[in-house]
């Protein structure tokens, strides 16, 4: 009964309002407004007009308010009266489907302790040839450990300007002569950087340690006074710098930050950089990773972490990825720059195409700093979420670049994860190229990446080295022996894992 009273007072408004509308178009020609009470009712009656009835569980009638704008025909007495049945729900429009832009390597750099181009490091990886030495660039005869991967000799002549190479932080400087390299590698000449719509192009280089060179020292001066400390020890010492730096100096002004997921994080940057591509914000992105934390500080904290190997009298044996005799991996340094492109745009100005990127995928562990989680849960989602972003099939897997830095549960648990996830693929071949150079931190997925591109360029997979009595329950058979073999690449993986929990895998194949 009071549903239908109230219904009955909806409709004589409705009629009331419509009237005073007639009324008042009428009226337009003597007066400039309606009145203020006449105005007031219609507000009133529009909210009502938008509002459904109901009983609640006491037989009482409830009005709920529909937040919706009242349309511009509303203002009719027919429409309101419309208002108050059941509306009809728009049409949801749907964006007509866009093709996907492609992603492309098309250039490479690289600063590593067995090459300054990407070339010569990857004959080297395919020769087995070890960077692994005796610390030179400090004491450290008091640590435990006191071998690393370290880059002997490093020029930054006609790469960076002499006053900035003096005050940079390594990371800094691997990081601008390898993004520099890899345009060269590109075939970006002067001619063809004034062409170039800077607009669209993007700088996108990590570090997990930043500049801990350059912030240590600034520590030491400010013993003796404030005013001794490098003016900047600040910026120098941020990850995000280096990104900053090489953007200024060619001008790029697309997207530029810097990612820092410890050794996971050139992975990060790279993926991140080609999404950039996809979501048409740029053209072209260099992207990887920078890390040089072989100093006192950077050597001391590993070792306290007990992370480390400790095989000092056989340097080029300690990184042993699978071994039974590992234990622990071992520091390197370096950077490693990739030129991503987008394919149309690559074509049009003639580039050389490497490879192609196709994908990928983060995940995170939740579950401890720097432990693996122990049924290598994240490893596995992060593998089927990249073949399943990317659209690849597992069987066409048939190359790992491995995390594997020879740490005790780490390799065998990526090991355990891989197989989970590809079964017993006998065309899968795998290997780490950490055995050679060592782990190089927030520089290892870049690099990585280049000697997995390098792979599919050549045709050629890098051996395994010092894997000589493998972990109990790992097939020998999947992983690439002591020299390195001839493998036809369909879809490559590299995978990258950073304390914290953070997992990556990204996938390139051939360009087709």
């Amino acid at each position: 009964m009071a549903s239908s009273l109230v219904c009955s007072w909806l409709t004589a408004a409705c009629m009331s309002i419509s009237c005073e509308n007639d009324s008042s178009i009428s009226m337009l020609s003597h007066s400039s407004t309606t009145s203020l009470s006449s105005r007031r009712r219609k507000r009133a009656f529009a909210k009502c007009a938008l509002s459904e009835l109901s009983r609640d569980g006491s037989g009482n009638i409830r009005l709920h308010h529909r937040r919706k704008k009242v349309p511009r025909a509303a203002r009719s007495g027919e429409a309101m009266s419309i208002a108050v049945q059941p509306s009809m729900e728009a049409a949801v429009k749907k964006k007509p489907p866009t093709k996907q832009r492609r992603v492309v390597v098309t250039g490479m750099g690289v600063e590593t302790p067995i090459g300054h181009d990407p070339d010569v490091f990857y004959n080297n990886l395919l020769e087995g040839v070890s960077g692994i030495t005796e610390i030179e660039a400090f004491d450290c005869s008091q640590y435990p450990t006191r071998i690393a991967g370290e880059i002997k000799s490093f020029l930054t002549d006609g790469w960076v300007a002499p006053k900035l190479s003096k005050r940079m932080d390594r990371f800094m400087l691997y990081m601008l002569t390898a993004g520099k390299k890899a345009l060269a590698s590109s075939g970006i000449t002067e001619e063809v950087m004034n062409e170039l719509d800077k607009t669209r192009c993007g700088v996108l280089i990590g570090s997990a340690m930043g500049g801990m060179k350059v912030f240590n020292d600034a520590i030491e001066a400010l013993r003796i006074s404030y005013r001794k400390m490098n003016p900047f020890c600040v910026p120098f010492a941020t990850t995000n710098m280096g990104s900053a730096m090489l953007a200024m100096d060619l001008g790029w002004m697309g997207p530029n930050y810097s990612i820092s997921t410890a050794c996971a994080t050139s992975n990060f940057c790279i993926l991140n950089a080609a999404n950039h591509i996809i979501r048409g914000e740029a053209n072209m992105m260099l992207c990887g990773g920078s890390d040089a934390a072989i100093i006192p500080i950077g050597l001391g904290g590993f070792v306290a972490c007990r992370t480390l190997s400790q095989r000092n009298s056989d340097p080029t044996k300690a990184s042993r990825p699978w071994d039974t005799n590992r234990d622990g991996f071992v520091m390197g340094e370096g950077a490693g720059v990739l030129l991503l492109e987008e394919l149309e745009h690559a074509k049009k100005r003639g580039a050389n195409i490497f490879a192609e990127f196709l994908g990928g995928s983060f995940t995170c562990d939740a579950h401890h700093m720097t432990e693996p989680h122990p049924e290598g849960t994240g490893i596995i989602l992060c593998i089927e979420k990249a073949l399943a972003q990317s659209g690849v099939p597992k069987e066409d897997v048939n190359y790992i670049n491995a995390h594997a830095t020879s740490t005790p549960a780490g390799d065998l648990k990526e090991y355990q994860a891989l197989v989970h996830c590809f079964g017993e693929n006998s065309e899968l071949r795998v290997n780490s190229t950490k055995s050679m150079i060592g782990h190089l931190l927030g520089a290892a997925g870049a690099v990585e990446a280049v000697a997995t591109v390098q792979a599919i360029r050549t045709g050629w997979v890098h051996p395994n080295i010092n894997l000589e009595s493998p972990d109990k329950g790992v097939d020998i058979n999947m992983l690439v022996g002591p020299k390195k073999e001839k493998l036809d690449i369909k879809v490559a993986l590299s995978n990258s894992f950073g304390f914290g929990g953070h997992n990556s895998s990204i996938l390139f194949a051939p360009y087709k």
